[in-house]
């Protein structure tokens, strides 16, 4: 596959090439985003999003100055993530899931001027006003006492245009948080080029993003993987994305899946494990027949994408096998804005991530930084215009992240011989056992294969004689009860499944992972 060209023009505001150029193209009166039973025009967003420009510009914030965004997925966060944008502002969405303390820091680290927050979300916050000292206004999505800013009040004062500011593509656009599990969030700066760079290397030539699709995105906006999935890659053909402001609970998804009729599905692993839970006890339930409630919810979908963390192969053939479609997996991250390493439709390995996406490079490298060998496991490196600057305030761990060009992931990985990436855990969870790496992934892969296994989580923990051996903590499905005697039947299972001394030692049943707001399993936690 030859590599898409992007180019750009040294002067660019990033606003005015994802909404501006819609309505150029004569797309003002399709729907951008359809939202709790309404529409909102590609006009309707661009005069959204000047007026929040205009706003913000009334209340003093100059270029480069912070605007945190804690809001719900909703028409009131693209005009406030555009908004900011145009005039040269620097937006941070923050994630809606986090407590009062990663708030606190997140404002101060960032030094935001303005805070823009739903009002479902702010009361958590009241108790910050006195401690969040940079922060000169709040603007509440809803209802608002003084001191706080209504924000329907404020933008409906103000006119439906405004003059872009004179940006570059190298200024800063905005920036996106780490979501801190192992520590304070870091704050990854993005450039006004980056977006376009994932739209055009990822969206338009992998998943085939044309105009006439409705994207639905389970992860939010605040997420790198959400930013991309239901906001900038519609846009960038003039698509049109689904906003659900709840959680993504499975039937909550199935439900707008009905109801919206979306073509591309984005999900993380973690919740197609529980569709498709949900799905088989509809049919165990007898509530189908033929093709079930649930199975004709996904008819309008041509591809479902996951990312977040490794998509494992029998959640992809039992996914294929009920709903007939692929999960193009691959991976991402909040330092490169979205998937550099993707599966193909039609191409697809089950269990790995695919092949690197054009425009993008990768490197496995030992803990020197030399390239290994192919088929060698070690740190996945990656080159590509879409990587952040650096993160903010964090000079020691920029040095040690993006090395140059190349971002160093945390990840390891080996690449076969046709080119296919696998990932073999994170860089602090791979285990040496007798002297061998052994990937918790293979292991919880395995474990996954068996029908009572829901989802688990492998780590290692020391023996008796302070050797690392594997470890496994196990979700059981519906209707299986936890037992010595399962326990010893996943044992063997694995043995059969993979090398025989990958087994788990030892397998705790418990009733869920812990995880962070992203679905990701947080094995640091089961390690302590």
């Amino acid at each position: 596959m030859s590599v898409p060209r992007v180019d750009l023009p040294e002067q660019f505001n990033v606003a005015t090439y994802f909404v501006d150029r819609n309505l150029a193209e004569g797309r003002g009166g399709k729907a951008a985003l359809l939202h709790e039973g309404k529409a909102t025009t590609y006009q309707d967003v661009a005069d959204a999003m000047n007026r929040f420009g205009n706003a913000l510009r009334s209340l003093k914030v100059e270029m480069e100055d912070r605007v945190a965004l804690l809001l719900l997925d909703s028409p009131e966060f693209v005009a406030a993530f555009f908004g900011a944008i145009r005039i040269g502002a620097v937006p941070i969405p923050m994630n809606t899931m986090l407590r009062p303390a990663d708030y606190e820091y997140m404002l101060q680290d960032s030094r935001a001027k303005v805070l823009v927050v739903h009002e479902a979300l702010w009361e958590p916050l009241r108790a910050l006003r006195d401690r969040i000292r940079h922060v000169r206004h709040i603007v509440v999505v809803g209802k608002a006492a003084a001191p706080l800013v209504s924000y329907g009040e404020l933008v409906q004062a103000q006119p439906p245009t405004c003059e872009a500011a004179e940006t570059s593509r190298d200024d800063v656009a905005f920036w996106l948080y780490s979501s801190g599990s192992t520590g304070f969030p870091k704050g990854a700066v993005h450039l006004h080029h980056d977006m376009v760079y994932c739209a055009g290397l990822y969206a338009r030539p992998i998943l085939g993003i044309q105009a006439q699709d409705i994207t639905f995105s389970a992860a939010k906006l605040f997420f790198a993987y959400g930013l991309g999935n239901n906001l900038y890659f519609p846009f960038t053909v003039g698509a049109t994305a689904v906003l659900y402001p709840g959680r993504p609970l499975p039937d909550k998804i199935f439900e707008v899946l009905a109801a919206q009729r979306p073509t591309i599905f984005y999900g993380v692993p973690t919740l197609y494990a529980a569709m498709l839970q949900m799905a088989d006890a509809e049919e165990k339930a007898g509530t189908s027949r033929g093709a079930g409630r649930l199975d004709q919810a996904l008819q309008s979908v041509r591809v479902c994408v996951s990312a977040g963390e490794s998509l494992p192969a029998p959640i992809f053939h039992r996914w294929k096998d009920r709903f007939g479609l692929e999960i193009l997996d691959g991976i991402g991250s909040t330092e490169l804005l979205h998937i550099f390493i993707s599966n193909r439709i039609g191409e697809v390995r089950p269990g790995s991530s695919g092949k690197i996406v054009p425009g993008y490079e990768a490197r496995i490298a030992d803990e020197e930084g030399r390239t290994l060998p192919q088929g060698e496991v070690g740190n996945l490196l990656i080159k590509g215009d879409s990587a952040a600057a650096f993160y903010w305030n964090k000079h020691q761990k920029t040095k040690e992240t993006m090395l140059g060009e190349w971002v160093k992931t945390g990840d390891k990985y080996y690449q076969d011989p046709d080119g296919y990436f696998w990932y073999c855990g994170r860089s602090d969870d791979m285990l040496k056992v007798g002297g061998i790496w052994v990937s918790p992934v293979e292991v919880e892969n395995a474990l996954i294969g068996h029908p009572a296994v829901l989802e688990c989580a492998v780590v290692g923990v020391q023996d008796t004689d302070e050797l690392v051996k594997p470890k496994a903590y196990v979700v059981l499905k519906q209707g299986q009860q936890p037992s010595p005697e399962l326990a010893e039947e996943l044992k063997a299972y694995v043995k059969e499944a993979i090398a025989p001394y990958k087994y788990p030692r030892w397998i705790e049943f418990i009733p869920e992972l812990p995880k962070t707001a992203t679905g990701k399993i947080q094995r640091f936690r089961l390690r302590t």
